[in-house]
Parts: structure tokens; sequence; C-alpha cells
């Protein structure tokens, strides 16, 4: 059985939990379980749905009277806030946040093949904190040396800055964790960034 992504009650994904929180949590109403529809099921109606699902890749309880699928997908029922006002200062979340991309040349690379780059560096002042750290390549970081990006003659494609919490810190944070495909639409940024067409040419936005 593999871990659930769990949403607050708006469908913003916000963390990963295991199994038996999951169903411990479903039992006592405090989750419902969610499809890929963004319908929602509590512990009853899922027992019915459990069924005829068929073939549940994350498997099965059984229990003497019924057996019950495990969900990939739950939603707290009464909880809408985010998990963190604050995403942590890691490695981690820094090459989540620049997507292993390096600041000055743009191309993006193994987490092997990049450094984490002071922008104003450390012997002139320069702090570790998310408004003077990128991430920079081996040959660029080379060529920088213990210089600042202008005197080095470095062009800096984005400027260092503090990121917000989004929906795929939820995965992040969890290293090692493989993302299910019934997970993709509720951590993807352009899903939930994406633009609404005039809902006279989108036949699928709900009125």
């Amino acid at each position: 059985m593999r871990d659930i992504l769990c949403l607050n009650r708006n469908f913003y994904a916000i963390h990963i939990i295991d199994w038996t929180r999951a169903m411990t949590l479903l039992y006592t109403n405090r989750v419902s379980v969610v499809d890929s529809d963004f319908r929602k099921y509590d512990f009853n109606d899922w027992v019915e749905l459990s069924k005829i699902i068929g073939d549940n890749p994350n498997g099965y309880i059984r229990t003497t009277n019924f057996k019950i699928a495990v969900p990939e997908i739950v939603a707290l029922n009464f909880y809408d806030e985010l998990p963190e006002t604050e995403v942590k200062f890691t490695r981690k979340n820094l090459y989540h946040h620049y997507s292993n991309r390096c600041c000055y040349c743009d191309k993006r690379f193994k987490t092997s093949e990049l450094n984490l780059d002071h922008v104003l560096p450390k012997s002139k002042g320069g702090k570790s904190s998310w408004e003077n750290i990128v991430l920079s390549c081996i040959p660029c970081n080379s060529l920088k040396d213990n210089r600042s990006p202008h005197d080095a003659g470095l062009k800096m494609n984005y400027q260092p800055n503090k990121p917000a919490w989004r929906p795929s810190y939820a995965v992040s944070i969890r290293g090692g964790l493989k993302i299910q495909q019934s997970w993709k639409k509720f951590i993807d940024e352009a899903y939930w960034n994406m633009e609404l067409e005039n809902e006279n040419q989108n036949d699928k936005l709900v009125h």
C-alpha cells in the first residue's frame, strides 16, 4: 500500500500521509475520498463504491463484513488553510524552487551538477538566505568565482526570492517519493494557474 495525497477543503495539496492515517481520518469523518473529477465520498459511500472498483492501485483492507479500497487522494473536511506560511530554507526546496536551473545560463541540470551560489559572495557580506542564494552549474560557478555577477560579466536570468507555498511542495518535501498519476492534477502548477477560457467556449466550465 502506498502513501496518500492529502488535500485541504479547497482541494489544495498540503500533505502526504500513510494509508493507516488516511483510513482513520476517513472512518471518523475528518476526510473524504476524492476522485479525479473532484467528487467526494464519505466512509459509507466509499465502502459501497469499493464493491465495484475492481483493481485498485493502493489495494484493499478486508474485514469480516466488508472490504474497502485504500484511496489515493483524500481531502480534509474542516480545514481550508495552508500548512506553511513560509517554505523552509533547505537545499531540497532550493532545487525545487528553481527547477534545477542554473541562474546564469538558464540550463537545467542534475542535482549533482549544481552548486548553491551566493549572489553576493559570503566574503563580501552575502548571507545564506532565499534573497541571496541561487543555483549555479559548475562551469558558471567557476567563472563567477568569488565575485558578484556584474563583476564576473554574468547575466542573471532571475532574481533570488523566497517562494510562496505551492501544491508541489507537499510532495517535494518527501524525498524519494513516487508521484502517482492520480496526484498530478492536484499538484500541477499549470493546472491551478491556468486562465480559464470564456465559458461559452468551454463546455466543461461549471456555472
